[in-house]
């Protein structure tokens, strides 16, 4: 059985830090491209960053030269660091594949961020 579980969020002031881990169990993180995603209240989720088999990232406008998106083969597991935050950060965030399978959503983890 595939899962995909989120920690790390929490609340942070603007300008703050934090990094999430999205533990992989089922499949392999590291021949898999995975994605972290965000969903803000009242908006759609969007994508955030992704890491490819080959350790390749993309990120969105919005957050590239803030966020690392990175990966440890031995733990199956895929972080995000995110650096200099901004209340509109503030978001739920997921990681699933890429493209995102509708069975493999978790419950994601809270990100808020204060002005």
């Amino acid at each position: 059985q595939v899962q995909l579980v989120e920690s790390g969020g929490g609340l942070v002031q603007a300008g703050g830090s934090l990094r999430l881990s999205c533990v992989v169990s089922g499949i392999s993180a590291s021949i898999n491209a995975i994605g972290w995603y965000r969903q803000a209240p009242g908006k759609q989720r969007e994508l955030v960053a992704t890491i490819g088999s080959g350790r390749s990232t993309v990120y969105a406008d919005s957050v590239k030269g803030r966020f690392t998106i990175s990966r440890s083969n031995a733990l199956n597991t895929v972080y995000l660091q995110m650096n200099s935050l901004k209340p509109e950060d503030t978001a739920v965030y997921y990681c699933n594949l890429r493209p995102a399978r509708d069975n493999y959503w978790g419950q994601g983890t809270q990100v808020t961020v204060s002005s």
